[in-house]
Order: C-alpha cells, then sequence, then structure tokens
C-alpha cells in the first residue's frame, strides 16, 4: 500500500478522509458512472459523515451498467488498453459482473491479501498450497500475487484432481493451505479413502475464502480436528477487493479500515445500526481507482463492534463474521433462517459428511428440510438441536452415501423448490 497507516502521523479517520477525498474527487473527473450518480454534489467532502450524503452502490446498478455499456460498463475509470487482469462474479445471485484491474489496482489487491496472510501468521518461511482453479473467479488469484511477495514457495493446484493436490501438496512439505471451507473437508474425505495421514502432516495453517464456514465455530473446528492445522478465514469480493481477514483469536473478522470505510445499515431504513445491532454492511474501497466502488451495499448481514480485540488489532471488529447474506434470508413460518446457522448445528456432527438444504411448498406453506450423508441415529439428535435453536420443526433425511455433490468452489448446498405467492 501506498501510504500504510501506521507510517503517517494522522489518525485513521483524518486518514481515511484524504484517501475518500482523492478517490471522490478523481471519480467525479474521470469515472463516467460515479460521474453521472454524484451529479450535482460538490466536491471534496468535509467530513466522514459527509458520506452519507452521497447515493448507495448496488450490484444491480452495476451489472444494469454493464447491459448497457457492454462488455464492461462504465465503471472501468481508465481505457480498456490500461487493464491487465479479468474477472468475473461467481453468478450464484444474478448475471456475473466483469471486473477489470490496471497494474496499479492489482498491486493494491495483493496488498490487501498481504495483510490477511500477516494476521494468520504467515512468514517468508511456509510453503503455500492454492487448491484453485484459477479460473475467472477472482477466487485465490491475488493471495497468489501476495505470497510471492511475502517471499513464500508458492505451490499451485490448478487442473488437479483432489488426489493429485493432496499428493501434491504433501510431497512439497507444504506449511499452508489456501481452499474454500467446504474444500478442506472434501480434501479431508478424500484423504480418508486414500488412506493418507493429513492430520500429521506439514500443514499448519488453512486459509480459507468464497464462504462463510471459515467463520462458523462448529465448521472451522470440524476443519481443524480433520486437518490438525489452525484455520483462518478472509472475506472478499470481486467487485469491492479483500477486506476482512480473522486473527488469533478466531472469534470473528477485522475490516481493513486502512483500505475500507465501514458502515453497517438498517437494510430497510437504510440508517447507520448501532453497535452490537445486526445490519448490511456498506463498503467503500479507498485504493482501486481503476474499478472505484463507493457505498456498496454487499448484502452481508454483520454486526459490529468498536472495542479492540484481544488480539490488539484496533480495526473495527465483527464477531462472528459473516452471519449470512440478506439475499439467502428466508422466511419459513414465520421465522427467519441463514443457511449459515444451519450449516453451524449441522457442522456440530463429524459423522455427518455432506448436506444439503431443501425449501420447498406443502399445504400452500413454505417449508425447509435438511437432507444428510450420514448415519440414521444421529437424525433425532440434530432434528432437536435444529428445533431448539432455530425454533423450528425441520426434517432430516439421510440420502444415499455420496450422492450429494462435492465442492471445489464456492459450495451451492441450497434447492429451493418453493411455489409463489404462498405463505411463508
Amino acid at each position: 500500500m501506498n501510504h500504510p497507516v501506521y507510517e503517517t502521523e494522522v489518525d485513521l479517520k483524518t486518514y481515511q478522509m484524504q484517501k475518500l477525498n482523492e478517490l471522490l474527487v478523481f471519480v467525479n473527473g474521470f469515472n463516467e458512472f460515479y460521474k453521472e450518480k454524484f451529479k450535482g454534489i460538490q466536491f471534496p467532502i468535509t467530513s466522514i459523515d459527509d458520506l452519507k450524503r452521497l447515493p448507495f452502490t448496488t450490484k444491480k446498478e452495476l451489472a444494469e451498467d454493464q447491459i448497457l455499456y457492454p462488455p464492461y460498463g462504465r465503471n472501468h475509470s481508465y481505457p480498456e488498453d490500461s487493464y491487465i487482469r479479468y474477472h468475473q462474479t461467481s453468478g450464484t445471485t444474478g448475471r456475473p459482473l466483469k471486473v477489470l484491474d490496471t497494474t496499479t489496482s492489482w498491486d493494491w489487491w495483493s496488498d490487501c491479501w498481504v495483510e490477511v496472510l500477516k494476521s494468520a501468521g504467515v512468514t517468508k518461511s511456509d510453503r503455500a498450497y492454492l487448491a484453485f482453479s484459477f479460473g475467472p473467479f477472482i477466487g485465490f488469484w491475488a493471495a497468489h500475487e501476495a505470497v510471492q511477495k511475502l517471499g513464500c514457495l508458492t505451490i499451485p493446484g490448478g487442473s488437479m484432481s483432489s488426489e493429485e493436490r493432496l499428493y501434491s501438496m504433501l510431497t512439497n512439505n507444504a506449511t499452508v493451505l489456501f481452499c474454500t471451507p467446504s474444500y478442506a473437508l472434501h480434501l479431508a474425505e478424500v484423504a480418508e479413502k486414500l488412506g493418507l495421514n493429513i492430520k500429521d502432516s506439514t500443514i499448519q495453517k488453512i486459509i480459507t475464502a468464497g464462504e462463510p464456514g471459515g467463520s462458523v465455530p462448529s465448521t472451522r473446528a470440524q476443519i481443524e480436528k480433520l486437518w490438525g492445522a489452525k484455520l483462518y478465514d478472509h472475506v472478499g469480493m470481486t467487485e469491492m477487493g479483500a477486506y476482512g481477514y480473522s486473527c488469533q483469536e478466531q472469534k470473528g473478522l477485522h475490516v481493513n479500515e486502512a483500505q475500507f470505510i465501514v458502515e453497517v445499515i438498517n437494510p430497510d431504513t437504510l440508517e447507520h445500526v448501532a453497535p452490537g445491532e445486526q445490519g448490511e454492511l456498506v463498503l467503500t474501497n479507498l485504493g482501486r481507482f481503476g474499478y472505484p466502488m463507493i457505498r456498496y451495499r454487499t448484502n452481508d448481514s454483520v454486526i459490529y463492534q468498536p472495542k479492540i480485540c484481544n488480539c490488539g488489532n484496533s480495526f473495527l471488529f465483527l464477531p462472528g463474521g459473516i452471519i449470512g447474506r440478506t439475499d439467502d434470508m428466508v422466511v419459513i413460518r414465520g421465522v427467519n433462517i441463514y443457511p449459515s446457522s444451519l450449516e453451524a448445528i449441522i457442522r456440530e456432527f463429524d459423522s455427518i459428511k455432506e448436506f444439503r438444504i431443501v425449501y420447498y411448498t406443502e399445504h400452500e406453506m413454505n417449508q425447509v428440510k435438511i437432507q444428510i450423508e450420514g448415519p440414521e441415529e444421529v437424525i433425532p439428535t440434530l432434528s432437536q438441536l435444529l428445533r431448539e435453536r432455530v425454533g423450528l420443526r425441520i426434517d432430516v433425511e439421510k440420502v444415499q452415501d455420496n450422492s450429494l455433490e462435492r465442492f471445489t468452489m464456492k459450495a451451492r448446498r441450497i434447492i429451493d423448490n418453493r411455489k409463489l405467492a404462498v405463505k411463508p
């Protein structure tokens, strides 16, 4: 990063204000998307509170803009020949966004990832194994750059089968594994079938991304038990950047406030919520001039805590990480359900190898059931826990072993068979 907070003599808010105004003045002159959005607004602004005067940015807006101005839309501030990286969103919640980065913006991306690595205790002595397909999804592309910046030996696992990846990381004495939480569990399942002892391997740390499971205590505990390694979570978005990471305390996520301004709003009133209240995370990135994102509604539900974490990091803390996505929340018989809250309960059972959530309609009422690959005898206990903690009777159904899909990237464990216009 060009001007890290710890090298300046100003406080964090003053630093953020300086960087924000640099960005706002720039986009008002060179970015057609934001120039239109900010029409009539005077810059620079005088305080962080003035940020509230600026309109929000949504993924829907960006997607529509790319339809109107194909192929990349107007939120790319520079001519196309200035860009050197292409990525796109996974498309799990709609039309994929196409995102380009300049050399400077890509360097900023990898610098943000360096902070993730430092918080996990990764050093140049580590050997990083990236179990990642290296397609257009951002995934661990920036992590690949960051581990090289730290001076680590980088071992790519693209285009390999799970078996080949396991043998590669073990024979090369990898110490840090990068993958999604779902894939860490799947690799452990494959290792068991192959008779490979991963628990006593050289893997000491696992850094996850792409899903909330890395911050779900039961999922994290299961992965750590299987691998004999410590798990660190990371959170980022193709359109935003690598904005958050866990620490040695493993109780939530820190937001990198040196490079991102954080707001947490009530998604209905759009007003800021108080500390300890659940709301939607809104972010502004400060160093990605080639693809800026100002007051971006992430659709992620979080709770923020202003007090300093025991690890000593003074950046804003999100206890429990990402609670769930607002667009993933489903109301079943009057109860708000997040898939991550169901996963937290299911992953308490080591014998459950995989699961799926099915929403459906019965007698004009929306319902939910859980399908599991696991022993019959866990069903009564799991059903009881779901009822006690979710406040809803949820059927649990055993399915044939190895019948549910396994995932190398973002898991898609939800089947939605609900009919429209029925009682929630």
